[in-house]
């Protein structure tokens, strides 16, 4: 690190959790962000402040007036401009020495291979339940972290599936593709705006944790918050041993 960047991030480095070795690793992370709507606002804002590396930001959508709400990435002055581009200036603006790619276009098939395979770690930022477990299989097929997080109306949830560890379970270990589960969406439903900022924080946080390799991650638990009484739950979570995505991932 120069000496720009020893003050820039001297509250990581003062940290002895951190330090300069786990600032350095952020450094030279590149992780995916998938969505840059209300939980990929403050989850790429503070990756980029933290000083990844590289912040892929992948969103297919423009920026449209109820957006503003909750998406904290985004301006009056962005209204119809591409998320990733709107993005993009933002993160910029918060760190001039970040590298940020944006990817316009919903990931799926072969792209969305090559950049789950690029990165060192995936947060799914979406808000379907289709996007999910796509990004969900290509986490498995090339064993890359993610954190997966989801807010609607007064309720969200987060957790981490390490797909590096042969005991982790998967996205589809816990909602199993096909199941019978009722899809809401803000659009719709509505979404208390803080909740999602503080949904995609813990993305952050958690993402952070996994890159520098400190601490105890969400891995094997899922938090569930209750904004409304503001109350959090924890729920552990088990590898399903006939799942249909990740049997087998330790053969």
């Amino acid at each position: 690190m120069n000496d720009d960047q020893l003050l820039r991030y001297s509250r990581h480095i003062l940290l002895p959790e951190i330090g300069v070795e786990g600032q350095e690793a952020i450094l030279a992370s590149r992780v995916l962000v998938i969505g840059a709507g209300g939980l990929g606002s403050p989850a790429a804002m503070y990756l980029a402040a933290a000083g990844v590396g590289t912040v892929v930001l992948c969103d297919g959508d423009t920026v449209d007036l109820t957006n503003l709400q909750r998406q904290i990435l985004h301006s009056a002055e962005g209204v119809g401009r591409l998320k990733v581009e709107s993005g993009r200036d933002t993160l910029l603006r918060l760190n001039p020495q970040a590298r940020i790619e944006p990817l316009a276009m919903r990931l799926e098939g072969a792209a969305l291979d090559e950049q789950v395979a690029a990165a060192d770690l995936v947060l799914d930022c979406s808000d379907n339940f289709a996007t999910r477990h796509a990004i969900n299989r290509a986490c498995v097929r090339f064993r890359k972290p993610l954190v997966s997080g989801a807010a609607i109306r007064f309720d969200g949830q987060v957790s981490v599936f390490d797909l590096r560890r042969s005991d982790s379970p998967c996205y589809h270990c816990l909602f199993p593709e096909g199941q019978d589960v009722d899809e809401v969406r803000c659009a719709v439903m509505g979404v208390f705006a803080p909740l999602t900022g503080i949904i995609g924080a813990t993305q952050a946080a958690e993402a952070l944790k996994l890159l520098i390799g400190c601490g105890t991650s969400l891995d094997g638990r899922l938090l569930l918050l209750d904004g409304l009484a503001m109350e959090w739950r924890s729920v552990l979570l088990g590898r399903d041993p006939a799942c249909e995505v990740c049997a087998g991932r330790d053969d």
